[in-house]
């Protein structure tokens, strides 16, 4: 197989999806004839049926599902190259992609805005989750990342914000379990903690390291969510002492730490770090952030 070979593999891929002749002729603006002889020149080539033919079309055929897994996955690397090509424009316009933390909405959605306001030929797309999206693959422009310092050796990261964290309740479950005494805290609360014991939360690290895992009673996959649940007095867990001063009744049971601190990492693929779209996101985010609250 060569490189000559593509357009078979595309038409064999097209056959593959849409189950019929007729129709990949019409995606790919070829004739009929020229699908068939694709298909067939594939398979005198491979040696191999790629397709069973019957009278409802074409079914592919165990190595037609090899073909259609790795022309998927070539057909998704094309669009991905395609989407950082668009990226590297001149101008401050057309798709920007960012992701983040679900945490950082607060934050990011106003700021968006007013992103949008000063570049108003922009279309934002924001892009919440826990899942590492590959700037490499064009998957996003900009993602904001917690934890460690990412290391991937294409990527530009740039220091960006930190959270202070300390360790909260809400009334109503000290009133229903009781206050521990200071010494007793670690051994006696019922904690909110995150499902995933890898978590990459410096909070939830030092939680796994320092408390019992039957004490950890309430799991979930989102920070976001670990945070509602203290405030529905379902535990004692870790919130940000800026989104914590927006509850009254939130008791601190133990100030906030250097190690449990979150930073956020500004991460760009060195491909489009320096295009002017790009640019402009970030230099506007950076001004902005320095008006965000992180321990006061």
């Amino acid at each position: 197989m060569t490189s000559e070979n593509w357009d078979e593999i595309r038409t064999a891929y097209q056959v593959a999806k849409l189950g019929t002749v007729s129709g990949a002729a019409q995606i790919l603006g070829v004739h009929h004839a020229t699908v068939i002889r694709h298909i067939d020149a594939l398979e005198g080539q491979l040696g191999v049926k790629l397709f069973q033919r019957h009278a409802r079309g074409y079914t592919p055929t165990e190595a037609g599902m090899d073909l259609l897994t790795v022309a998927q996955a070539t057909d998704d690397q094309f669009s991905q190259l395609a989407s950082r090509i668009k990226g590297r424009g001149e101008d401050v316009s057309g798709e920007l992609v960012v992701t983040s933390l679900p945490g950082m909405a607060k934050l990011m959605a106003p700021f968006l805005a007013k992103f949008q306001e000063a570049y108003p030929d922009v279309i934002v797309r924001y892009l919440t989750g826990e899942r590492v999206f590959r700037l490499e693959y064009g998957e996003a422009h900009v993602a904001i990342r917690a934890g460690k310092p990412p290391q991937e050796p294409d990527n530009v990261a740039q220091p960006f914000f930190s959270q202070d964290i300390a360790l909260y309740a809400h009334r109503s479950y000290l009133e229903t379990f009781g206050h521990p005494a200071p010494d007793r805290l670690l051994c006696e609360l019922r904690f909110v903690g995150h499902d995933d014991p890898m978590s990459r939360a410096p909070f939830m690290t030092w939680l796994h390291e320092n408390v019992s895992p039957d004490r950890i009673t309430f799991r979930t996959s989102e920070i976001e969510a670990m945070a509602m649940a203290v405030l529905a007095g379902v535990g004692a867990g870790f919130m940000s002492t800026r989104d914590a001063k927006a509850y009254a009744d939130l008791v601190e049971l133990m100030p906030a730490r250097p190690e449990w601190a979150t930073v956020s990492w500004l991460v760009t693929h060195v491909d489009l770090h320096r295009t002017p779209k790009v640019q402009a996101f970030l230099t506007m985010l950076k001004a902005h952030a320095k008006d965000w609250p992180s321990a006061s």
